[in-house]
């Protein structure tokens, strides 16, 4: 193996760890970030344990700050759409299990739509998007949105010449009548490199519990990089409109990625923190013939852990 091969193998590693880290963040509740990074391990460098600590330090922060905005939301009767959009493992997803992860799902929702059945192709085309808009007080993230026709479906020859024009024509003035109605829209480019997708895709390949993530769309948008390229910039020129801007993350750091858009995101909005009354446990309603009766042992699952 040269030393490049070794290199690569090195990075899909190091990119392994941290989608494990991932999976840790999601169990995380009331472990201390010491006890997460495993101080006493002396095989992780010093340096990586100080920087895995400052990222949970910060993404605890932020994420507290996100609770005080979906209290503020709900208070204020906000509501606000935010696009999530970018190449094939930009990290889009990962973003949004942290901004989620310590939210209401009634408040904070995330539409991850398919691709259209026979019968929403022959809808206006904004129309499916349209049924998963907020009402007062809740945020909806897309996870993926209407520019897929400015992404996947121009890159791919899923829609015309014309479907494709009418789209530019259509969108700024779509987004302008939901800003008008109230709704704000926030819109999410995750940037990431070349070299950085071949990464995560290898990386994907390597790993079994990923896999599956890896759709023969995505291996065709790996070798059609260009032209992905081109419809991205063609989008932001037609798109990018006063009330409703694109925003770039450079996400080729999936941690930095997250941490920089959540900042971001908590700064769009004039939130503050809302008051509450104070919760009191009340008692439990005790009954002297109460008699709790006893759960049959052929229906509780075996404690094999």
């Amino acid at each position: 193996m040269n030393s490049i091969d070794e290199e690569v193998m090195r990075r899909i590693r190091q990119d392994l760890i941290d989608s494990y880290d991932e999976e840790l963040e999601m169990e995380l509740e009331d472990q201390t970030v010491a006890q997460l990074t495993g101080e006493e391990d002396v095989s992780a460098g010093a340096q990586d344990r100080e920087r895995r600590r400052n990222y949970f330090r910060e993404l605890f922060r932020l994420q507290g700050e996100l609770v005080k905005l979906q209290d503020w939301v709900i208070a204020s009767g906000h509501k606000v759409v935010i696009l999530f959009e970018g190449r094939d493992a930009a990290g889009k997803g990962g973003v949004i299990k942290r901004i989620t992860q310590r939210l209401n799902p009634r408040v904070c929702r995330v539409a991850a739509l398919p691709a259209p059945s026979d019968r929403e192709r022959t809808q206006w085309y904004f129309q499916r998007y349209v049924a998963h808009l907020p009402a007062a007080g809740e945020m909806v993230l897309f996870d993926r949105s209407w520019y897929n026709r400015a992404g996947v479906e121009r890159v791919m020859g899923f829609c015309t010449d014309a479907q494709y024009e009418e789209f530019f024509r259509t969108v700024p003035e779509f987004e302008k009548m939901l800003v008008r109605s109230g709704v704000q829209i926030i819109k999410y480019w995750f940037s990431i490199s070349d070299d950085e997708q071949n990464l995560r895709f290898l990386g994907r390949i390597h790993d079994p519990l990923k896999q599956w993530k890896l759709s023969p769309m995505d291996l065709e948008s790996r070798r059609r990089w260009e032209e992905y390229t081109r419809a991205k910039e063609v989008m932001f020129e037609r798109t990018h409109i006063a009330e409703a801007p694109w925003w770039v993350v450079q996400a080729d750091d999936k941690k930095k990625a997250r941490l920089n858009c959540i900042h971001h995101l908590l700064a769009q909005m004039p939130y503050q923190e809302t008051e509450h009354a104070p919760v009191v446990l009340p008692e439990r309603v005790r009954h002297d013939d109460y008699v709790r009766q006893p759960v049959p042992l052929d229906i509780v699952v075996p404690e094999v852990y």
